[in-house]
């Protein structure tokens, strides 16, 4: 792609707000699981469908990579693309794995609340394998993007997740994003969202989140990730 084309570049801040989230509540799984007591299934049914909620999430939000940003950075990034996508998609491969392995050991957990330390261990091993994944991306897809990628191609990765995440958790969804996103970053997202989306969700969001995160986290202000 031409760097003289007359089309808006990627916005890619909404990456890293993405990335925040993960890394803070992706990070805090395994010792919230390891403190759930054996046989506690109220607790563990709450955790559970987080947990849930997450694995969905990051699901689709690599899926959305697969399908639509690797194959614009190959096509266009040369061979400095060339030579970390295929990087990606095998780290992708691998938190896939993880994120099966995953799934399948949560609904009995979830329903149990027994089995808590393998399941932990589970949740370890897809954490540094995410860990290690959205630093290299940060590091060296993201400039890619900025510059290979147009911002409309960049939003169709949000509109596919946002098709396909359940709705009804949606404003709660917005709200961990928000609870550690710039301003800025926040405003620039929901000024692309349809008018009640960009009304409802600064006042909405954020009372939701602070709810949920006060059910399983025992506090409406988990701890930040970010200074």
């Amino acid at each position: 792609m031409s760097q003289t084309i007359n089309e808006p570049m990627a916005d890619v801040r909404d990456m890293y707000l993405l990335h925040t989230m993960f890394r803070r509540e992706f990070g805090q799984l395994p010792q919230l699981v390891r403190a759930v007591a054996p046989g506690d299934t109220k607790r563990s049914e709450v955790l559970g469908a987080h947990i849930a909620l997450l694995s969905g999430l990051l699901h689709l939000h690599h899926e959305g990579e697969d399908l639509i940003l690797w194959p614009l950075l190959q096509e266009r990034g040369g061979d400095e693309a060339g030579a970390i996508v295929p990087v990606m998609e095998e780290q992708h491969h691998s938190i896939e794995a993880a994120n099966t392995e995953l799934a399948r050991l949560l609904p009995a957990w979830r329903s149990s609340a027994r089995g808590g330390r393998e399941f932990a261990d589970a949740l370890e091993r897809l954490l540094t394998a995410l860990l290690e994944h959205m630093a290299m991306e940060e590091e060296r897809i993201l400039p890619l993007a900025e510059k290979h990628v147009t911002a409309a191609e960049w939003n169709k990765m949000g509109e596919h997740g946002l098709a396909e995440a359940p709705k009804k958790d949606l404003p709660v969804i917005f709200g961990m994003a928000m609870y550690e996103g710039d301003r800025e970053v926040i405003k620039a997202i929901l000024a692309e969202a349809p008018l009640p989306a960009r009304l409802l969700m600064p006042l909405l969001a954020p009372r939701l989140f602070a709810k949920h995160a006060k059910r399983i986290h025992g506090t409406a202000t988990p701890p930040r990730v970010t200074r």
